[in-house]
């Protein structure tokens, strides 16, 4: 059973989980930048896009070798720190002062040979750490990817609107920026990026997929690994070792931790008293229910029903 607000026709663990979390982005910047130029960024508690609309720029990840990103290019970066530079071997400046103060949203660099824009995404009820946790840090999207035409439109859309004064640019550019960043997620988990790479992966494997689809459909059934093997057509061994090798925890974990994702987007929104959340997630007993909110939240559910903040994780 789902708690979002929307419903859907089928199962769909991509829109349910995006309905459900609600990104949205709070942010939207531009960069104008020529000749040599090299900006770096913390790591944060956050996903970002950048998207190339002219030129090209390097893009430096630890751990990755620096990718050359050219127009149409998009890219989502979760919890690493990353530069963007004419050139990865220049000393870098930091980036976050120059888009520090309030309202200043654009900034150029001696000219406008490379053109980009960033979009900060926000959460609804903080409820980040989900998809957060599931990602990489790092999801190329490339403009010759099979899955990237609706980005390459709605990315001229919004270079467009982010370019001229008109009426309405505000709410235009956000919805545009919402719809690029569910698109470019789309079109790395089509376009053959995503084989492999945790539970976007998954999602794209036949078995595992069948797996996640019937959980995220009936979430409060009481889920066994031998049933979810079962939907699998894998022996338990197999299915088991197979799910945590690809999403990165065991099938029943997984399990847990989106029912309890989904209960606290149901209480932040205040949907129904904590025994009802409960059992709607598949909780059969509240104090087992309030035990595990408490160990993966740092709070008890009644609290985050009345709006205390999130301990820190």
């Amino acid at each position: 059973m789902i708690l979002s607000q929307s419903s859907r026709e089928a199962a769909d663990p991509l829109s349910d989980v995006l309905d459900v979390l609600g990104p949205r982005i709070s942010r939207l910047t531009r960069l104008e930048a020529a000749n040599d130029w090299s900006l770096e960024f913390p790591a944060l508690d956050r996903l970002k896009f950048v998207a190339l609309l002219k030129g090209t720029s390097w893009l430096i990840l630890p751990d990755h070798a620096p990718l050359l990103m050219g127009a149409g290019d998009v890219c989502l970066i979760g919890r690493t720190p990353y530069a963007v530079a004419s050139d990865p071997a220049l000393p870098r400046t930091d980036g976050r002062s120059l888009f520090g103060s309030p309202g200043r949203d654009a900034v150029q660099l001696g000219g406008s040979d490379m053109i980009s824009i960033g979009g900060s995404v926000s959460f609804a009820e903080g409820n980040a750490d989900f998809l957060l946790d599931m990602l990489p840090d790092f999801l190329p999207i490339p403009r010759s990817s099979p899955g990237s035409g609706s980005v390459a439109t709605i990315l001229a859309l919004l270079g467009d609107e982010m370019a001229q004064a008109r009426l309405g640019r505000g709410i235009v550019t956000a919805r545009l920026a919402d719809v690029l960043l569910v698109e470019a997620v789309r079109a790395h988990a089509d376009g053959g990026e995503a084989v492999g790479m945790g539970w976007l992966g998954a999602l794209s494997d036949p078995r595992l997929g069948r797996v996640l689809r019937a959980v995220h459909d009936d979430i409060a059934r009481q889920w066994t690994v031998a049933q979810l093997a079962s939907v699998a057509n894998m022996s338990r061994a197999a299915f088991s070792a197979h799910f945590t090798r690809r999403v990165g925890q065991a099938p029943l974990a997984y399990v847990r931790a989106w029912r309890l994702t989904l209960a606290r987007a149901a209480l932040g929104r205040g949907d129904a008293d904590v025994a009802s959340i409960a059992s709607k997630v598949g909780y059969t007993s509240q104090s087992a229910f309030g035990h595990a909110f408490r160990r993966s939240f740092g709070i008890s559910p009644r609290d985050c029903r009345q709006g205390r903040p999130l301990a820190d994780r």
